[in-house]
């Protein structure tokens, strides 16, 4: 069985796949995986070249964030088109890994729900999620706010989501994660 861990900015996502790991579960990182990939497959560093146009990357072979982002940025769809040469990537990747795990932030939105049996919904309140991201990130709340409008909101996560894990700093994780995977027959 295949297991995706979703939630929006400041809920705890990476924190969840900490604990998982620290049981012996593996955990595939989407986020992880298409920055390797943007930097290091020959193919997706071709196509985004194409796309985005000669300076994706330096002359060092290094990708130019800032190129990337001001195309990405520029209209949505650019960002469309982006995604379609990533996440495709990033999808066989996960395929490829054997893991049955994956954490993506925007599993709903990238179509990687395919990919997976059941989703965990990692949630937290408002204010923790901007409190957490305002430290971590060291940016203003008005920033996080933006953010966070950029997701899809919490209430409609929790709705697609096949079981919710609240991480509000309160709530033991442990026993959430066990719960969760006795559910699905998975060792813990």
């Amino acid at each position: 069985m295949k297991i995706g861990i979703t939630g929006g900015i400041g809920c705890g996502k990476s924190y969840v796949c900490q604990v998982l790991q620290q049981h012996g579960i593996e955990v595939f990182d989407c986020d992880s995986a298409a920055k390797h990939l943007m930097r290091h497959s020959a193919p997706l560093r071709q196509q985004l070249t194409a796309l985005i146009g000669p300076d994706t990357y330096t002359p060092e072979g290094q990708l130019n964030k800032a190129a990337v982002a001001k195309f990405l940025l520029a209209s949505p769809t650019n960002a469309k088109a982006i995604d379609a040469i990533v996440h495709p990537a990033v999808f066989e990747a996960f395929r490829q890994s054997g893991l049955n795990f994956m954490e993506s932030a925007i599993l709903y939105e990238s179509g990687a729900y395919v990919l997976v049996d059941k989703v965990i919904a990692v949630v937290a309140p408002l204010e923790t999620r901007i409190q957490r991201v305002m430290a971590r990130d060291n940016i203003s709340r008005q920033q996080v706010l933006q953010w966070m409008d950029r997701q899809m909101p919490q209430d409609e996560v929790i709705k697609k989501a096949d079981f919710i894990l609240t991480n509000d700093g309160e709530a033991d994780i442990d026993n959430q994660i066990y719960k969760i995977l006795e559910q699905c027959n998975k060792p813990f």
